[in-house]
């Protein structure tokens, strides 16, 4: 198998994982804000990240600087103009790493991967592998 053909595997895995956790999180607090007007509503696009309240994904860091090295930076967007108090954030995020200890397990069985803080950001890190 080709490197890049593992690396889009892995990509539509994680996109997989993020897009349970978008459903969640559009269940349970997509109707407590107003979606900013530019936003179109949930289901409305092909794009889970493109739609609804939430955009859910993450991004690649090669952990320079980093407690846990290199891994995947979190990022849970809220499209919405109205103020989000900070306790309402945090059970956010609280939530996600939850669910993504609960969910990751499952996409990637027998990897020892770990989902934590990293500093400011929330990070997935560990054995991160297609397996073939």
């Amino acid at each position: 198998m080709v490197y890049s053909q593992k690396i889009r595997e892995l990509d539509k895995k994680l996109k997989n994982v993020f897009d349970l956790i978008d459903d969640f999180l559009e269940n349970n607090y997509g109707n407590k804000y107003h979606l900013h007007p530019n936003r179109p509503k949930r289901g409305a696009t092909a794009n889970k990240a493109s739609d609804g309240l939430f955009n859910v994904g993450a991004s690649f860091s090669a952990g320079y600087g980093s407690v846990h090295g290199r891994g995947y930076v979190v990022e849970v967007d809220l499209a919405t103009l109205d103020h989000v108090p900070d306790q309402v954030q945090r059970d956010i995020e609280k939530e996600v790493v939850d669910l993504l200890r609960g969910i990751i397990p499952e996409y990637f069985p027998n990897q020892d991967i770990k989902v934590s803080r990293d500093g400011n950001v929330l990070k997935i890190y560990g054995e991160l592998v297609i397996n073939d």
